[in-house]
């Protein structure tokens, strides 16, 4: 017996010896990386642009903390934009080299990294761009190069935007496991894969709209830079004209077919480097480190940005998803800070619990009695992501921007075909007529599915109100533009859903200008916990993420996204704001 607690003892020990090794060892790392306060920019420096990670609006690094961006590779938006802005005014960067490929953003944050590259050439600076492939999504960034090169052997991807959507009315009908649902509105079918095995009119109608609209935006904007009028541009779609390098440069599409050391060469007569020297690059990753210490804005004012991004959820949310506790705190925050004199909220949501984001709206409308709050649609601001930012003084969104979609449904899993399949017969019991009013092992009940209408019923025609006092419309109107319908960012400002066209940046400018600001600074919310905070805190939950991960390494990460979003919509609570359809546009 003492020689195993001997043994239980020295592994105890050498355990906590591990963790405090450990622990000294990424604050030593922490600790190396503040002293590192910049990167050396030399003169005629090319600053490298290549997105690898998935990029959200917003990653909430807290500067305060010693161990952020220690693990963190994710770059926010709202910092891309700031490092862009900074190398404009910086005398040693004479230009950009983008070597993205497979870009990871929304059609709406691809407009806005678009702009502000746009933006850094008016200071008379080069762009130059080269890629082994590219997507659509990956051309229309591009396409703002002065100079844009393909691989000899590589592809472009030019064909026009599609969209599917996946149904599921088979697999529940081989299963057994169903899920029943309530809905209102003829456009709201974010349930309807579960209903049925083929698209609606209505869904077949609205999203032809949508991604016609998303492309139209697409094609004039590439039209500009590339100087190849539109009906030129449908054409090249049409006839998969820049499907190789070789018929790209005939198109006009691209300028040239290189390889990526022909393509350096070019750098270097660009930036007047002899052939064999080295250039002068330096890392965007590294560049944007040094430029998140430079503002562009200054002044003792300050307009907060309060980012709301991902699916609405009841609860406290983070940097994943959106939850009231973590919305409703930043915009007390912003209201209590006597330094912030106006808000903007920034939306990128599908949407999600109603209930959630009812109780976002009215704190919105509280934080607006005390100063002026305009709101910045994203990617996508659908349902619940619509109706938290429906408040607000004043809306822009990006013409590409996933709009509305102001309807409701709920969505209830049912097993009682699958019990049936194997032998299960549950029984109830009850005090009152009402008493069991629903149960996975049995069809939804008549008076049930009543009483769950009358809801749904309940939270659309609240949803209405909201709109209808937040656009200064009738209910009538408003009821003509919802049902659950989706609308392009250039659709929702003909139809009155959204003020003005225009990026975050621009809702900014609103905010200052309503709050009579000259010069502001900007303070954003909220903050969220480093990677490797979260990592510590989540040890204990780490078998399941540990499974999440093989999972996924064995189906894929498509199979994977598609199983989660199964398990999402099943594990949904009450009624949900939620965007139409899982949509997929490439």
């Amino acid at each position: 017996m003492n020689f195993l607690k001997n043994v239980l003892a020295a592994i105890l020990g050498c355990l906590v010896a591990f963790g405090l090794l450990l622990g000294m060892f990424f604050i030593f790392l922490a600790l190396l990386g503040q002293a590192e306060d910049g990167v050396v920019v030399r003169e005629n420096s090319i600053l490298e642009l290549g997105f690898t990670e998935p990029i959200r609006d917003y990653v909430g690094k807290d500067e305060n903390d010693p161990f952020a961006g220690l693990w963190d590779v994710e770059m926010g938006l709202d910092e891309i934009i700031h490092t862009i802005q900074v190398a404009k005014e910086d005398d040693k960067i004479e230009g950009i080299s983008i070597t993205t490929g497979f870009l990871q953003a929304g059609m709406a944050q691809a407009k806005e990294i678009r702009d502000a590259l746009l933006d850094f050439k008016s200071q008379g600076k080069f762009i130059y761009a080269h890629s082994d492939f590219l997507t659509q999504k990956d051309y229309y960034l591009t396409s703002v190069a002065d100079k844009l090169y393909l691989n000899p052997v590589g592809a472009l991807d030019f064909k026009g935007l599609s969209a599917e959507v996946l149904y599921f009315k088979g697999l529940q009908e081989k299963s057994g496991i169903q899920m029943e649902v309530v809905r209102h509105g003829k456009y709201k079918s974010a349930v309807e894969p579960f209903l049925t095995d083929t698209m609606s009119p209505e869904t077949r109608f609205q999203i032809r709209e949508l991604i016609t609209s998303i492309w139209d935006v697409m094609v004039d904007e590439i039209s500009t830079t590339r100087n190849i009028t539109p009906q030129d541009l449908n054409r090249i779609a049409d006839t998969l004209g820049g499907r190789t390098p070789e018929l790209a440069v005939t198109s006009g599409l691209i300028d040239g077919q290189l390889h990526f050391d022909e393509y350096e060469d070019l750098l270097r007569q660009k930036t007047g480097v002899p052939k064999e020297s080295e250039i002068k690059y330096v890392s965007f990753a590294d560049y944007l480190k040094s430029a998140s210490k430079k503002n562009i804005r200054r002044g003792s004012d300050k307009v907060a940005v309060v980012y709301a991004q991902g699916e609405i959820f009841y609860g406290e949310g983070g940097k994943d998803f959106i939850g009231q506790g973590i919305i409703v705190e930043a915009l007390k925050k912003a209201v209590k800070n006597d330094k912030v004199k106006a808000i903007v909220l920034r939306v990128d949501s599908p949407g999600g619990s109603s209930l959630a984001s009812d109780i976002i709206w009215r704190e919105v409308e509280l934080a607006k009695k005390s100063k002026p709050v305009v709101v910045s649609f994203g990617n996508v601001a659908a349902s619940g992501g619509y109706y938290i930012g429906v408040g607000g003084d004043k809306i822009f969104a990006e013409p590409t921007t996933v709009t509305g979609s102001i309807g409701v449904f709920a969505t209830i899993p049912n097993i009682n075909q699958l019990a049936d399949n194997i032998g299960i017969n549950a029984e109830q019991l009850g005090t009152n007529k009402n008493s069991v009013d629903y149960s996975l092992f049995e069809p939804m009940s008549d008076s049930f599915q009543k009483v769950l209408q009358e809801g749904v019923d309940e939270t659309y025609n609240t949803f209405l109100q909201r709109v209808a006092d937040g656009r200064h419309m009738s209910l009538a109107e408003v009821d003509s533009l919802a049902q659950g319908r989706v609308w392009s960012g250039e659709d929702a400002q003909a139809n009155g859903l959204i003020d003005e066209l225009g990026n975050l940046d621009d809702a900014i400018g609103a905010a200052a200008e309503m709050a009579g600001l000259d010069t502001y600074g900007i303070r954003k919310y909220p903050k969220y916990k480093s990677s490797f905070e979260q990592f510590m805190e989540d040890m204990g939950g780490m078998k399941s993420k540990i499974g999440a991960w093989a999972i996924e390494e064995q189906i894929g990460s498509e199979a994977y996204g598609l199983l989660k979003e199964f398990k999402q919509f099943s594990e949904q609570k009450g009624v949900q704001a939620k965007i139409p359809f899982s949509l997929n546009i490439r």
